[in-house]
């Protein structure tokens, strides 16, 4: 079937302020009516870059300046199986216009105001959902009122995906640590996944699991009962793994040499453009990483970077 597929480069155009560009599909085609990303059919011998620079100038009289390779979805419709490559644009020449006489919006996942979506959306959607920074506690080493002062700071500042993991403490001082840090996370909006202890996670309420690299590879479904699942991957198995139990995401290193994890193997980012290359899920490069790693981890196909240390140096 995959040999078969209709290969699609398709753009997540997207404004400084979150929101991205669905177009309409025009009548007469397949589909008419439905919300789409911008984008189409890659020609035999075109790069899918190429293919969606020229769709976007046919469809939007826009130029690509800027984009990122990010996630692949394969959709089979009643009328042909297609593959879906998806790209996010951050920088364009000239200003959208519905060159086919198609409509086109503005709009956030959290306020959609068209409808119908096109089928092969719903996980696209979900993954804009997810913001490019993914947290990881540092309480232990920092102490745990420091790093909360700091948690704070964070969250005014815009953090909205946070990771508890202490390794170090004991169960009771976790569940006190997660259930604090869902309090101070309550008042942003911003949401909590717990690292590894599932009973932990379920009786304080946090909106997630992460699993570790060994949890993933131990089970055969998701666990039940969470509205996000991290899982966290080292190789093409751990991701293959994670996509097979419906993970929403998955954090992928180490990319660089870290603090925590002396002499390990690292990836590079070569390394990871090529596991990347295909791939279903958002996927946060973590790793010795820095703020200003987004954009080497954007141009990999990393949906944003994960951080410990880094995120707490404010």
């Amino acid at each position: 079937m995959c040999a078969r597929r209709v290969e699609v480069a398709a753009a997540v155009i997207l404004r400084e302020d979150g929101r991205f560009l669905l177009a309409q599909r025009p009548p007469g085609k397949a589909y008419a009516g439905y919300w789409e990303f911008p984008g189409g059919k890659i020609e035999e011998g075109e790069s899918a870059q190429d293919a969606l620079r020229r769709e976007l100038h046919e469809e939007l009289g826009i130029e690509a300046v800027t984009l990122f390779p990010w996630m692949t979805r394969d959709y089979d419709y009643p009328h042909a199986a297609v593959r879906l490559r998806f790209f996010r644009v951050t920088r364009w020449r000239g200003e959208p216009h519905g060159r086919e006489a198609q409509s086109f919006a503005w709009q956030a996942t959290r306020d959609l105001t068209v409808a119908p979506l096109l089928p092969a959306n719903g996980p696209i959607l979900r993954a804009l959902d997810l913001p490019p920074v993914y947290a990881i506690s540092h309480a232990a080493a920092l102490g745990v009122e420091t790093w909360l002062v700091r948690l704070e700071r964070a969250l005014v500042q815009g953090l909205q995906l946070l990771q508890v993991r202490e390794k170090d403490m004991s169960a009771t001082d976790l569940e006190a640590l997660v259930e604090r840090s869902l309090r101070a996370a309550r008042r942003h909006g911003a949401r909590v996944l717990v690292n590894g202890d599932l009973d932990i996670a379920r009786r304080s309420g946090a909106d997630g699991i992460h699993l570790t690299s060994a949890q993933l590879r131990s089970l055969d479904r998701r666990p039940a009962g969470f509205d996000l699942l991290g899982a966290s991957c080292h190789d093409a198995a751990d991701l293959a793994q994670a996509r097979s139990i419906g993970a929403e995401f998955v954090v992928l290193g180490p990319v660089q040499p870290t603090a925590t994890h002396p002499g390990a193997a690292t990836l590079g980012w070569v390394r990871m453009a090529a596991l990347l290359q295909d791939y279903t899920l958002p996927v946060y490069a973590l790793g010795g990483l820095k703020p200003s790693d987004m954009e080497p981890a954007w141009r990999a196909g990393a949906h944003g970077v994960s951080m410990m240390r880094a995120a707490w140096e404010l």
